[in-house]
């Protein structure tokens, strides 16, 4: 349970932090698609621990290895299952964390729910699960470019306090990964690497915000009332690891203006196409694709496991205290920038084929 997303393009991830891999199974994926183990590396590299000297030092290649749904460089049509093995676990790290729940962590939930739970690295609830995501999400965004010429570029907005100044509509790939935080706003970009090391080097950690934006989604994607395209892109979003909050278009800030202010004026451009004049919907209204930029936004906790001391309990319900040991991220962002972009990946290719299944023949 709860481990599968998606409808038609559907994805169910497998395997733990310290187990002997992790991966996804792809199903419904449509045949011809031409896709390789270097197609979906590309974006798993970014993803991976070690990249950077202001993320995790764990030393994992992340290499992908394709075991069905791919002949000759395309796919299938069939389920497609693709694996990583992991190669750098240290589950001794964790050894005082088989009792000790760590704060704001999922080790007391996992308990309460299955009166057992994976210790090393936190099993499932680790990062490293979002692999398979990272790795279905590059086949997606292979099938979104072939059939719409769609593209989506996530970027780090915020760290703490810091704020980049970041135009949605004209940023490109190479202004995200110009710099290992992942912030085109270059001057921005420095004051957050400088904070995120100072951060770690005391043990402690800090969060902030990734904002994507789609361009070319086709109108028309997304279905009313309970299937609305915002609703499927907070649900994917929200449910990566330490996720906490969601904003499309003007987010909470529109609660500040009124609707004559807020409202999105149509026009016809010069090709005849109704256009917005602004983009506060965020290139969603009434649930469903408007054909504007769909501009999103996704807040992240500070990384729950800290080398400072805290107070906490063990399973058995004595209170104790917990340093936590292991190779964790001082500031998840950088590496959640594709993980993101992938789960907008994920549902828009549903979204896609769900629209040209029930649309096509009108």
């Amino acid at each position: 349970m709860g481990s599968t997303f998606g409808h038609l393009f559907r994805i169910t991830t497998f395997g733990e932090s310290h187990g002997g891999g992790v991966g996804v199974v792809i199903d419904g994926c449509p045949p011809r698609v031409e896709i390789s183990e270097a197609d979906i590396q590309v974006e798993l590299d970014r993803r991976r621990p070690g990249q950077s000297k202001i993320v995790t030092p764990r030393k994992e290649d992340d290499r992908c290895e394709i075991l069905s749904g791919v002949m000759d460089g395309k796919t299938l049509g069939t389920p497609i299952a693709l694996l990583v093995r992991n190669k750098d676990a240290r589950s001794q790290d964790y050894d005082e964390m088989a009792v000790k729940y760590r704060p704001s962590h999922a080790d007391a939930t996992y308990d309460a729910k299955y009166g057992i739970r994976n210790w090393r690295g936190g099993g499932r609830s680790s990062a490293r699960e979002t692999i398979g995501r990272v790795a279905a999400g590059a086949i997606a965004k292979k099938i979104l470019h072939q059939v719409a010429g769609v593209e989506i570029i996530g970027y780090v907005k915020r760290i703490k306090d810091l704020e980049a100044v970041i135009d949605p509509d004209s940023v490109t790939m190479d202004q995200v990964e110009s710099n290992i935080v992942r912030c085109p706003d270059g001057e921005c970009a420095e004051r957050m690497i400088e904070l995120i090391e100072q951060t770690g080097r005391s043990g402690d950690s800090i969060g902030g915000v990734v904002e994507c934006v789609a361009r070319s989604v086709p109108k028309g994607l997304g279905d009313p009332v309970f299937d609305k395209l915002e609703a499927d892109l907070a649900k994917a979003v929200m449910s990566l690891p330490a996720s906490k909050g969601f904003e499309i278009g003007s987010g909470f800030a529109g609660t500040l203006l009124t609707g004559f202010e807020h409202n999105d004026e149509f026009y016809i451009d010069d090709q005849g196409n109704v256009r917005t004049v602004t983009n506060r919907s965020g290139g969603i209204q009434g649930g469903i694709a408007n054909g504007e930029n769909i501009i999103l936004r996704v807040a992240f906790k500070p990384t729950a496991t800290i080398r400072k001391e805290q107070r906490t309990v063990t399973n058995e319900g004595e209170e104790t205290l917990l340093a936590a040991k292991g190779r964790h991220d001082p500031c998840v962002l950088p590496r959640a920038v594709p993980m993101v972009e992938s789960m907008v990946a994920l549902v828009l290719c549903d979204h896609l084929l769900r629209h040209h299944g029930q649309c096509e023949l009108l």
